[in-house]
């Protein structure tokens, strides 16, 4: 767990997906805010393929800092804010 989010790329998804209206263009399904944001558009972003944008995406689930939601045949990508933030009080406690 200490690993994964210290990736540039990993800690950029993060960010975009704490506004992900801001940062990514509307999708035909699913609400960017309440559903959250495709990979394939966070492939986009990053200028990737899509299963490279895939495989940090699951790295971020697996370690809980992201959650998914399926809308229709896809899968959504939203922060999980009450992780992050708990992750974030065992670093400030010196973890």
């Amino acid at each position: 767990m200490l690993r994964t989010p210290a990736n540039q790329t990993r800690l950029d998804i993060l960010e975009w997906l704490k506004d992900p209206a801001a940062h990514f263009p509307a999708q035909r399904y699913g609400d960017p805010g309440r559903d959250g944001v495709s990979a394939r558009a966070v492939a986009v972003k990053l200028g990737v393929p899509r299963s490279v944008a895939e495989t940090h995406l699951g790295l971020l689930v697996d370690i809980g800092l992201l959650r998914t939601r399926r809308v229709r045949w896809r899968t959504y990508y939203r922060r999980d804010e009450m992780r992050i933030a708990e992750v974030a009080r065992m670093f400030e406690k010196g973890w």
